[in-house]
């Protein structure tokens, strides 16, 4: 089996090892399988999505607010934005968190 030597101890090393086995100096990085890259886009796109939604959403709120003639029409759009930014927050986090531990159970071991 051909081997080389250790930048840091220059003991011997497989080219399988990820790390020296005499003095623990990382030789190599592991990377990420299919479905981890696929995880890992999926969990950055959909946070960028929901930064986009969530801008968009409160320009909207604001015309919509700013449109009403009366008090209880005000009223009743602070009401519903309040609703509705607590949905998409709720959203948001529940996505996270499903695409989180799927990028995390995905992650490159040694």
């Amino acid at each position: 089996m051909v081997s080389f030597s250790c930048p840091s101890c220059e003991g011997r090393v497989s080219p399988k090892a990820f790390d020296c086995p005499h003095c623990g100096h990382p030789i190599k990085k592991p990377k990420r399988g299919f479905f981890g890259k696929i995880f890992k886009w999926l969990l950055i796109i959909f946070n960028l999505l929901m930064i986009f939604w969530i801008f968009s959403y409160f320009s909207s709120l604001g015309e919509l607010t700013e449109g009403a003639s009366s008090d209880a029409e005000r009223a009743g759009a602070a009401i519903g934005g309040t609703i509705g930014t607590g949905l998409i927050f709720a959203i948001w986090v529940v996505g996270d968190i499903i695409l989180g531990l799927a990028a995390l159970m995905t992650r490159p071991r040694k």
